[in-house]
């Protein structure tokens, strides 16, 4: 993976790529409300992320939940997105979903096409993720976990994979989101477990 850069300046959102981009390989960031999904493509991303977010009003009372993120004054409502160029002919397209129960119907329009997904979680919020790892298995998109550092006294990795219910294969590791170097090392992680995932010959059925 060496060949992937993330040490490029922020460009605009509609600045042109140089040569020609032969496959735009999309993934996707989802997870629970006010989990860091924005914060995550707004740090890794190459240009200049275009996000959806809107002020939270009194409209959401009662709809949203809010207890995780207490802090929260803005969220998404469509997608956040970004880019990461891997090489001359490739590039990732990054599409951060909204968490709000009420935008869950976005998410299989989300998915459809993707490469892979990170589920972005909460140590202290597992049960906000439960549904974005059900969808994910739905469809068949592979993916792996990031645990978001929120401080506080950390779990144990057997605790949340097994709060998860999570397949031996699916990768599980700390990251912080605010952090450019810890979201690189999610993605590379989540692009060799696709990688290697290619690798198994599919079993006679």
């Amino acid at each position: 993976m060496d060949s992937v850069s993330f040490d490029q300046p922020p460009a605009r959102a509609d600045a042109p790529l140089e040569g020609t981009v032969n496959r735009g390989l999309k993934i996707v960031i989802v997870g629970g409300f006010g989990v860091g999904k924005t914060t995550m493509v707004r740090s890794v991303s190459e240009i200049r992320p275009l996000d959806t977010e809107a002020t939270m009003t009194n409209v959401g009372v009662g709809v949203d939940d809010p207890a995780g993120a207490p802090d929260k004054s803005t969220t998404t409502v469509a997608f956040d997105f970004g880019r990461i160029t891997l090489d001359a002919e490739n590039v990732l397209y990054l599409f951060g979903a909204p968490g709000q129960e009420r935008f869950w119907f976005l998410w299989d329009r989300l998915f459809a096409g993707a490469l892979g997904a990170i589920v972005l979680v909460d140590p202290h919020r597992i049960a906000d993720c439960w549904y974005a790892i059900d969808r994910l298995e739905h469809q068949g998109t592979r993916f792996v976990v990031a645990c978001n550092d929120f401080g506080g006294e950390p779990l144990h990795p057997a605790e949340i994979r097994e709060a998860l219910d999570l397949d031996p294969h699916v990768p599980l590791l700390d990251c912080d989101a605010r952090s450019r170097a810890s979201c690189k090392r999610v993605l590379i992680t989540l692009v060799e477990h696709l990688y290697a995932a290619a690798r198994i010959p599919e079993t006679a059925s």
